[in-house]
């Protein structure tokens, strides 16, 4: 099969597309034929080996963190799916490889695509909304009436963030380049921020939630946001200590990321607010729940560019140009 692989972390020059071996499917997988995957700021990551601490890859590694495609195999212990079903996934971590004609998705992962969705928009969903989801639903407990600030509303999960939001009733804030506040407004964002023109902080206060894809001062600065009793959500900062000890890491590892997060350790402190780091994980369950939000058309795929596979490197490089509206996705069958 071809597929976009690494035979050690680097830039883009360190990627190849060549033809490689399928995949080894154990008993409860699906092995899929890959119409289309997304492209995320956690693809950049990987190339570059900046998760290194955290995953532990053998090279060649092929990149790639979710999909849609067409099942062309069930294991043998598999009974959820069946061949020529349409799913779509986000890969577990620690197997990841959606940039290929074909993958391995454990079948706990996976769920049907949405019937009124592209495989190249559904391919764009898994991982955002699964972020989403886990961010404001599962972690932030937000629900109508509350107030969340959502950061890069027109990024990738901050486009299908601020439409979950707006689906649970809160009233939604969100930071956005100017030329974007009228679509963020038409995903549901009741106040946009043009961050070039206004300090978030000085806008709004009190919310109850607070997701945040910068890390660094933003992070920080995140928490004059929040009331207390709230939480602040990261999915773009440096971990913190009870997420590095809850991944079992070296304890001279989770010293050194307490250091690393101390400032917002010290803020949600001061502000008597929680600092919560989400790396989000596959799952299924819950991706069945967005694929009947997606077909209810209370959230929509938002696509800015599609690649060939053979231009993976393109859609890399635009993806880290910080310049993609919602995301980028490679086309593959």
């Amino acid at each position: 099969m071809k597929a976009a692989f690494i035979d050690r972390y680097g830039s883009n020059d360190r990627v190849s597309v060549a033809d490689i071996a399928l995949p080894l499917m154990g008993p409860l997988d699906l092995l899929v034929q890959v119409h289309a995957a997304s492209v995320n700021p956690l693809d950049v990551k990987t190339r570059d080996g900046k998760l290194k601490m955290l995953l532990k890859y053998q090279f060649p590694l092929v990149l790639g963190n979710d999909l849609s495609g067409v099942v062309a195999d069930v294991g043998a212990q598999v009974t959820r799916f069946k061949k020529g079903d349409a799913v779509y996934a986000r890969l577990d971590r620690d197997r990841i490889g959606a940039f290929a004609e074909f993958a391995v998705v454990r079948e706990g992962a996976a769920a049907l695509q949405p019937t009124n969705v592209t495989f190249e928009e559904a391919a764009s969903l898994p991982l955002v909304a699964l972020t989403a989801w886990q961010a404001l639903v599962e972690i932030g407990k937000l629900r109508a009436n509350q107030r969340v600030l959502i950061h890069a509303g027109s990024g990738g999960v901050g486009s299908v963030a601020i439409q979950l939001a707006r689906h649970l009733g809160a009233t939604v804030f969100t930071t956005v380049g100017q030329r974007n506040v009228e679509l963020v407004k038409r995903l549901g964002a009741d106040v946009p921020i043009d961050y070039r023109s206004a300090r978030f902080e000085d806008v709004v206060q009190d919310c109850d939630v607070v997701l945040d894809s910068a890390g660094g001062d933003t992070l920080v600065r995140c928490f004059e946001c929040v009331k207390p009793g709230g939480v602040v959500i990261s999915i773009g900062s440096t971990p913190s200590a009870a997420f590095a000890r809850s991944w079992g890491l070296n304890p001279i590892i989770v010293l050194a990321i307490s250091v690393m997060s101390r400032k917002a350790t010290a803020a949600a402190r001061s502000h008597n607010a929680r600092y919560e780091y989400l790396f989000m994980r596959a799952d299924g369950e819950q991706l069945t729940g967005i694929t009947r939000l997606v077909e209810s058309g209370a959230i929509k795929p938002l696509v800015d560019k599609v690649f060939p596979l053979e231009h993976v490197c393109d859609a890399l490089a635009y993806s880290e140009s910080g310049r993609a509206t919602g995301k980028v996705v490679i086309k593959v069958a």
